[in-house]
């Protein structure tokens, strides 16, 4: 009875108050400490830019009209050093045989790679990526997807600087183009809030994954590390869970040039987004401890923010809550504001609160994509 006689006494809408502030609390640690290091980011400037032979590398399975769209966008580089683009056909059943034959009519340096059987009990991206990345003639290799165009011919030459002493690792940014609708605003800001995690993270000595649409490393840190053997059951994870792995805060360096991003078009309909994303997702319980603990503890705060909120308004204290919120908003906007602009997102700084409160919805969604598991194809 004294027991509850005590909840009776407690003030619930108080107590949701509290709450509402650790969460403000965290919330605000994220962006002061992880996220305002890409909003305001400015890379060295170099007194010699370097060129490195590089090997793109390209995994396709039935991508004929996507290799025909954007595989030029690779081979016409503006790169005086020496480069091939090597072409993986992963058993493709389309014309993607045909297309590579008459590009590489045309460039010479255009390496295609036949496979015509599955490798068992490996599933995925896994095998055929390997397989490029043991034919690749030099040390850097830089991965893009058949969907995927760079923005610029300078792709290479951008993304291939920030090699340097001891670094052995490149994050890029994959970017998805920009076309009416409010289901691209989305596809694009949640692009836009992963970019924002992982390359700040990276920022903060704490890398943690990358966009197989846009990332690079050395062949020998793929070789020394077994490759993909340690997840070949695993149907995803040969960009994230890989450099979650062999990623250091001294071995890996970021690039956000608009001219070294890759884009590409997002999906038409909710239902394929979804689907995608679950697919990615199914890999992030892979990750180390301390990713999982701080992603975690991130994206749960950032899923409770807006339903505490409408708690704490009960509370004697909202007047207090309210300001604790436009704090946050405030911090937020200035950091999006920086970022955005950066990552080459910007016309979605206007609608950011409205996709900040869409996020609770996105959670609810796709956090349950964490524990399915994932599927055995990667395409």
């Amino acid at each position: 009875m004294d027991f509850i006689r005590f909840l009776r006494m407690i003030n619930w809408w108080d107590i949701c108050f509290y709450l509402f502030s650790a969460i403000i609390i965290i919330q605000l640690f994220f962006n002061l400490w992880f996220f305002r290091r890409l909003a305001f980011y400015n890379p060295l400037n170099k007194n010699q830019t370097q060129q490195h032979p590089v090997s793109v590398i390209v995994c396709a399975r039935d991508e004929a009209d996507n290799i025909a769209r954007n595989l030029p966008g690779l081979l016409v580089q503006s790169y005086p050093s020496t480069f091939e683009v090597i072409v993986v056909n992963d058993n493709s059943t389309d014309e993607t045989k045909y297309v590579l034959v008459e590009l590489k009519k045309t460039f010479k340096f255009l390496h295609n790679v036949e496979l015509t059987q599955e490798a068992k009990h490996i599933t995925g991206k896994k095998y055929p990526l390997s397989i490029g990345i043991k034919e690749a003639k030099h040390e850097i290799v830089l991965l893009t997807d058949a969907d995927c165009v760079p923005a610029s011919e300078n792709w290479i030459q951008k993304m291939q600087d920030a090699y340097s002493h001891g670094i052995e690792i490149v994050l890029g940014y994959g970017a998805y183009n920009k076309k009416p609708g409010i289901l691209n605003k989305l596809i694009r800001f949640e692009t836009f809030h992963s970019a924002l995690q992982y390359l700040s993270f990276a920022l903060a000595g704490m890398p943690y994954m990358g966009v197989g649409r846009n990332l690079s490393y050395k062949k020998d840190l793929f070789f020394k590390n077994k490759g993909f053997s340690f997840m070949n059951h695993i149907s995803g994870g040969d960009d994230d869970l890989f450099i979650n792995k062999v990623a250091t805060s001294r071995n890996t360096a970021i690039v956000i040039d608009k001219e070294a991003t890759t884009l590409s078009n997002p999906k038409t309909t909710f239902n394929q987004w979804i689907r995608q994303k679950q697919r990615h997702y199914s890999t992030s319980k892979f990750y180390r401890p301390m990713h999982k603990f701080l992603l975690g503890l991130f994206s749960i705060t950032h899923f409770l923010l807006y339903p505490i909120l409408v708690l704490s308004l009960f509370s004697s204290l909202w007047q207090i809550a309210l300001v604790l919120l436009g704090f946050r908003i405030f911090t937020q906007g200035i950091i999006y504001y920086k970022a955005m602009k950066k990552l080459n997102e910007f016309d979605l700084w206007p609608f950011f609160l409205f996709l900040d409160i869409w996020m609770f919805f996105y959670y609810l969604i796709f956090a349950p994509s964490i524990w399915k598991r994932s599927r055995s194809t990667w395409n």
